[in-house]
């Protein structure tokens, strides 16, 4: 496993010896021989088999399936407001002068805008929004299809000529040629948002699909590895040693290792716990930070995170659906979904459950 050295921020170079192979029509300074600097020392990460009473188990999920009711729905006044940041739209970013290091967007001339939006309309937007939510949302549907683009144009209509899209500089919200071109350029964003909206409001169930050769993971089958990271020995968990990544994940263990109201955790690292979720239309694995369980059985699934990102959004909207679907399946247990947005917050999570 390659890790990357912090002192230099890159990989640590490697050094091999090669006999017998005339190297000595390539340029070089001087025949010294290179002396490779000793390995790092490493630490071996393993299952504890005496420690069986902290096996934590979870269920292999491939991907939560939708139950939609037959009539659409979205209620405008209940749905959160979609912020796009012209000046962070790449197109029109590079068309604007620079002030201050950052590009002043408001300084755009509108011929260039107007080339820009020459082509799209309203109703193209439109239509094309309903198109790729219609991709990601057939494969689950149970009626006809038709009838499913039919009610999409129409929410997807009804959601694009509202005031839930804020466009930032107000400039670009107030023109409708302009607005229409940072939705455009953004509709990756935008088809994103409307379908998380959606299967908020329409889904009558969540089903669990379960990988079919392994539906149950466990600590237990973590296979050994090495490290050369900072660790520290655990006490309530069936992996013997933490590897920390930063000095706040280091104290958030220290929290949960050290709670009476802990009965068993594991850093996810090289366990396997993975979700997945869409983004951008492309599938991805989201890995939460722990795992615990608490005295009373209940799990929680645990991410630190500083400041939460487009992506970091559609992560959590995934793991909620994860865990409503699991709690709803049943057989698991209770799990619950936890963000902690500052070092030391994790104390009060586990204590409150």
């Amino acid at each position: 496993m390659y890790e990357v050295n912090p002192e230099t921020g890159l990989f640590d170079p490697e050094y091999v010896n090669i006999f017998g192979v005339p190297f000595t029509f390539l340029p070089h300074e001087d025949s010294g021989v290179v002396v490779p600097p000793p390995p790092k020392p490493t630490t071996e990460i393993r299952v504890l088999p005496e420690r069986k009473h902290f096996e934590i188990t979870w269920p292999n999920i491939v991907r939560i399936e939708h139950e939609y009711q037959s009539q659409l729905s979205l209620e405008l006044d209940k749905v959160p407001e979609l912020v796009i940041d012209a000046g962070k739209t790449a197109q029109v970013a590079e068309l604007a002068p620079m002030l201050d290091g950052r590009p002043d967007v408001t300084k755009v001339s509108k011929i260039d805008l107007e080339k820009l939006a020459r082509e799209y309309r309203t109703q193209r937007i439109i239509f094309e929004t309903a198109r790729d939510v219609f991709d990601q949302m057939k494969h689950e549907w149970k009626g006809s299809r038709e009838v499913l683009l039919a009610q999409l144009v129409k929410l997807v209509e009804k959601y694009i000529r509202s005031d839930k899209i804020q466009i930032i500089p107000p400039l670009f919200y107030q023109d409708e040629m302009e607005r229409r071109l940072i939705i455009t350029l953004n509709m990756s964003r935008v088809v994103n948002h409307i379908i998380m909206l959606i299967r908020q409001e329409n889904s009558e169930r969540l089903v669990p699909v379960f990988d079919r050769e392994h539906p149950i993971r466990s600590t237990e089958e973590m296979n050994t590895w090495r490290t050369a990271k900072p660790c520290e020995w655990t006490k309530k968990s069936q992996i013997n040693l933490c590897v920390f990544d930063s000095a706040w994940e280091s104290s958030d263990a220290y929290a949960i290792d050290n709670s009476e109201n802990v009965a068993a955790w594991v850093k996810n690292d090289h366990i396997g716990f993975e979700i997945y979720y869409l983004y951008k239309g492309v599938v991805q694995k989201y890995r939460p930070d722990f795992l615990i369980r608490l005295q009373s059985g209940e799990m929680l699934v645990v991410e630190t995170k500083g400041q939460a990102t487009d992506q970091d959004k559609a992560k959590w909207a995934a793991l909620d659906e994860w865990t409503e679907a699991v709690n709803t399946f049943g057989g698991f247990g209770v799990w619950k979904r936890v963000v902690t947005m500052h070092p030391g917050e994790i104390k009060d999570v586990v204590m409150k459950g």
